[in-house]
């Protein structure tokens, strides 16, 4: 791999090397009727993880209680945040036709991160195939039994393992010790110490590494595959994870349906997920495209200080390159955006259907906190507030602003855009007041 031939020829990844803020519109997104006949994940399966999930739910009700109201499914609110859309064109001097919202995943109940879809999902369906394959747990079954001390104990003689820079290790730490396995999460050095404690009053054993993401995740499959009892989570290869993620789609077109948001060509829909080794925003991503087809226009946001994604799409080398080849050094304050080098899983499957992706600033992550939680009086992640970044630049940058007038046109003034919040429940008051008065500029 010739990084220097790579860089020495690409203005797009020079300005990334600069820590520029910059815009990549996808070139190998192609006609989705197009992209309809050969699809790469079944239908299929994406309805066996929303049926999987409904399965779950009277366990989920019953060990969870927050989930009492929504009879066990972990779904969070979509909210109008039209105060700061207002806002955000006066300080930023910019157009966001049409509404804005917020997909609150920072809100879902058990681990307060869109992690909780994925995460969760995927220990719940290893827990089900384990009780199955032992004769335990049939299909017709309610399955709030499986709170019973009877699976707590059958569980507890394997484990579970994860490598995280926070929040997949809470979904994976939480779920898991509710079912009563043991776990392992293997955290790299930018995660938080209260995403650590949190996990320890759980009885969830960390192991720390100096290090970054990718030799937590490394380690974390070393130790797992070293023991016969053990699973490992694997964050950058789990379709399972992608599956999970997808059942958000099915979820906010049901929110749509009750808010009576129609979603057409003439009211197209264009979404901002904050984006680090991919897996949620490329789960989310793929469950979207398949209800909303070419109506949607999906924009991953990444900090300007580890945008492993663009590099990976941009030189399509995917996995094969890490932010450190080009000499970006991946620390930054978007702790869950902290990852050197994507999924190469997701990378592939976004390659057709995803509209581009923008980089952020660090410092801008806690202005749209600010503005955030002045405007709307909500709080979420710092990593989160990334999303804002799309909407704020979709029309200011020359590129973005083209692709929309010649996909959307004149349709941009009925668009809904919606910012995915992607963490910020769980943030301890003393955490949160800190990051709204964090100033990096």
């Amino acid at each position: 791999m010739d990084i220097a031939n790579i860089i020495a020829n690409n203005t797009l990844i020079k300005n990334m090397i600069n820590k520029k803020e910059v815009v990549w519109i996808n070139p190998k997104e192609i006609n989705y009727i197009e992209y309809e006949k050969n699809l790469p994940i079944k239908d299929q399966e994406l309805k066996e993880a929303e049926e999987r999930l409904k399965r779950f739910a009277p366990f989920i009700k019953k060990v969870f209680p927050e989930t009492e109201e929504t009879n066990g499914i972990i779904e969070s609110p979509l909210e109008e945040i039209f105060n700061m859309q207002k806002e955000l064109e006066k300080i930023y001097h910019t157009e966001i036709p049409g509404k804005l919202y917020l997909k609150m995943d920072s809100h879902l109940p058990v681990a307060g991160s869109i992690k909780a879809r994925g995460g969760v999902y995927e220990v719940l369906k290893h827990a089900e195939e384990l009780a199955m394959e032992a004769g335990l747990l049939k299909l017709e079954d309610d399955y709030s039994i499986l709170a019973d001390k009877k699976f707590k104990d059958f569980f507890s003689k394997y484990k579970i393992q994860v490598g995280s820079t926070g929040n997949l290790g809470l979904s994976i730490g939480i779920t898991s010790a509710a079912l009563g396995f043991q776990v392992i999460v293997h955290m790299s050095a930018d995660a938080k110490k209260w995403k650590k404690d949190m996990l320890r009053s759980k009885g969830v054993q960390v192991i720390e590494y100096e290090s970054d993401y990718g030799k937590a995740v490394e380690e974390g499959r070393k130790n797992s595959d070293a023991d016969p009892m053990s699973y490992f989570v694997d964050d950058e290869k789990s379709m399972n994870l992608f599956l999970g993620y997808t059942v958000a789609a099915s979820r906010i077109k049901k929110q749509f349906d009750e808010t009576g948001i129609v979603i057409n060509k003439e009211h197209p829909l264009i979404v901002y997920i904050p984006c680090g080794v991919g897996g949620a925003p490329g789960g989310v991503a793929y469950g979207l495209k398949r209800i909303f087809k070419e109506n949607v226009y999906i924009f991953f946001v990444e900090p300007v200080l580890a945008p492993c994604m663009l590099l990976g799409m941009e030189t399509g080398l995917h996995e094969k390159i890490s932010v450190y080849d080009v000499g970006i050094h991946g620390i930054t304050h978007a702790d869950g955006l902290a990852v050197a080098r994507p999924s190469g899983l997701v990378g592939r499957l976004m390659e057709p259907i995803l509209s581009g992706i923008f980089t952020v600033d660090d410092y801008k992550l806690y202005d749209y906190l600010r503005i955030l939680n002045k405007t709307e009086n909500k709080k979420i992640e710092p990593s989160s507030c990334a999303a804002f970044e799309g909407a704020v630049s979709l029309l200011k940058y020359e590129e973005s602003k083209k692709y929309i007038e010649n996909k959307i046109g004149k349709n941009i003034n009925n668009a809904y855009h919606i910012c995915w919040a992607t963490g910020g429940r769980m943030v301890p008051k003393e955490d949160m007041e800190i990051f709204l008065n964090t100033y990096l500029k």
